[in-house]
């Protein structure tokens, strides 16, 4: 498994011009991203981390995208729309449990 591992990030992945500095950088701002929605969103989240993540890597490249090839802002406020859409993200990935958790009961 470790082989398997280490043969996708030293072959396969320099193959197509991702480095795993990349992907390691691109999983923490995930998760910082996803966390600063959390807290931006009042009230308790019932998601799990990898929804979290989720919500920050989706938070990050659209509110990036918007921000810097839509709206042409500065980093601040790019960062600031990155936190908004992963805190929407967040919003809708707690919501979407909440319904199926009171279905259940």
């Amino acid at each position: 498994m470790l082989f398997v591992v280490l043969l996708i990030l030293f072959v396969a992945f320099p193959i197509i011009g991702l480095t795993a500095g990349a992907l390691i950088s691109t999983f923490i701002v995930g998760l910082f991203i996803g966390a600063l929605g959390r807290l931006v969103i009042p009230g308790r989240q019932r998601i799990s981390l990898l929804a979290t993540f989720f919500a920050g890597l989706i938070g990050a490249i659209v509110g990036g995208y918007i921000g810097d090839r839509v709206l042409y802002v500065g980093g601040f406020a790019t960062t600031l729309l990155e936190i908004g859409v992963s805190a929407l993200v967040v919003a809708a990935f707690s919501s979407r449990r909440q319904v199926r958790v009171s279905r259940l009961r």
